[in-house]
C-alpha cells in the first residue's frame, strides 16, 4: 500500500512532492529544503522549477533538463513531477506539484494536498497536467 506525504505548509507542495519520489518523511525534506535555502514559503520560488531539481539532484533522482509538454497519460514515463492546477497570477505561471508513477503496470498519482480525501489518485480527467518533468533514480 503506497501512503503519500502529505504537505504540511500550504505551499509545501513541491516539498511533499520531492519526499514522495524518495521515500521520505515531510520533515527530512523539508530540513534537507531549509539547508539548501529553499522555503515553501519563499513566493519567489512558486513559479520556478530549479528548486524542486536541486532538490531532487541533492537525493538522487536525475530530472529532464526541461519541462515536457502534456500529451497523454499513457506518453508519460515510470517516474514524473506533474504541473496541475496551471494558472497565471499578474503574469506569472503557478501550479501544483503532484507525482506520477508507474507501479506494476498501474498509473497512480501521488497528491500531497491535504484536503483530498484520497491521495492516491486515478481521477485522470480531472487532473489536466500542464507540463512534466521526467525523473530517474540515480544509484549510488
Amino acid at each position: 500500500m503506497i501512503s503519500p506525504v502529505i504537505q504540511e505548509e500550504t505551499t509545501g507542495c513541491g516539498i511533499a512532492s520531492v519526499a514522495n519520489v524518495v521515500g521520505k518523511s515531510y520533515a527530512e525534506m523539508k530540513a534537507l529544503a531549509n539547508s539548501m535555502g529553499i522555503y515553501a514559503s519563499d513566493t519567489s520560488l512558486w513559479p520556478d522549477t530549479q528548486y524542486v531539481r536541486h532538490m531532487l539532484s541533492r537525493v538522487g533522482v536525475e530530472a529532464t533538463e526541461n519541462e515536457i509538454l502534456f500529451e497523454s497519460w499513457g506518453a508519460l514515463p515510470d517516474l514524473a513531477l506533474l504541473a496541475i492546477k496551471h494558472h497565471q497570477e499578474e503574469g506569472r505561471d503557478f501550479w501544483h506539484w503532484v507525482v506520477f508513477k508507474r507501479v506494476d503496470g498501474r498509473d497512480l498519482v501521488l497528491d500531497s494536498a491535504s484536503y483530498l480525501a484520497s491521495k492516491v489518485r486515478t481521477d485522470f480527467n480531472e487532473m489536466q497536467p500542464k507540463w512534466y518533468i521526467g525523473l530517474k533514480t540515480i544509484k549510488r
